[in-house]
């Protein structure tokens, strides 16, 4: 049996705003929620589940073939609060995230990724828009639930992080008892 790769394609953040978003990390850690390693903060652009070595190694050439196509560009994120938050209030929220203005140059960047990755292997594209989001963490939703809703604290917290993406990377998650392990497999360089 060949071995698989559960992979991501990611834009991983500078250290400078992974530790500001770990502070507000802190200010909530009563929360049931399963909080995010610093070190694995990012943003997803693609998710890809299991691949094998073959694929892996398509999807590596699709992600260079992408990166080259684009300058680097900057990301804004203003807000951390719950999210995305249900339709129906009787549900509880998934995560608590940071959130941004979505640009052109990520919606193409992350258009032309899904154009390649189509070309490439097997892949389906979410449906859904794409929400800028950082997560921080995932709520507990039983335990959540047992919290007065009067209890519960209001996460809302205007923040004005400015970063420039300059990358973007395969990455690698390994499921381990104590959590996700993230490794870069490989990074691509915007406009190389």
């Amino acid at each position: 049996m060949h071995k698989r790769h559960r992979i991501f394609i990611a834009i991983n953040l500078p250290e400078d705003i992974k530790k500001t978003l770990a502070f507000y990390q802190n200010k909530w850690q009563e929360l049931p929620a399963k909080w995010v390693s610093p070190d694995n903060i990012h943003i997803t652009l693609e998710f890809l589940g299991d691949l094998t070595d073959e694929e892996l190694g398509e999807v590596c050439l699709a992600v260079k073939e992408a990166a080259q196509r684009h300058s680097s560009f900057s990301i804004s994120l203003n807000n951390v609060s719950y999210g995305p938050l249900p339709l129906n209030p009787k549900k509880s929220p998934k995560m608590i995230w940071a959130v941004g203005e979505g640009n052109k140059e990520l919606a193409d960047l992350k258009n032309d990724l899904e154009k390649f990755l189509l070309k490439s292997i097997r892949f389906s594209p979410e449906n859904r828009k794409f929400a800028l989001h950082v997560t921080l963490a995932r709520i507990k939703e039983w335990e959540w639930k047992r919290i007065d809703p009067e209890e519960r604290p209001e996460i809302n917290e205007n923040i004005d992080l400015l970063f420039t993406v300059e990358s973007i990377e395969v990455m690698e998650s390994e499921l381990k008892r104590s959590g996700p392990v993230y490794t870069i497999l490989e990074s691509h360089n915007l406009g190389e």
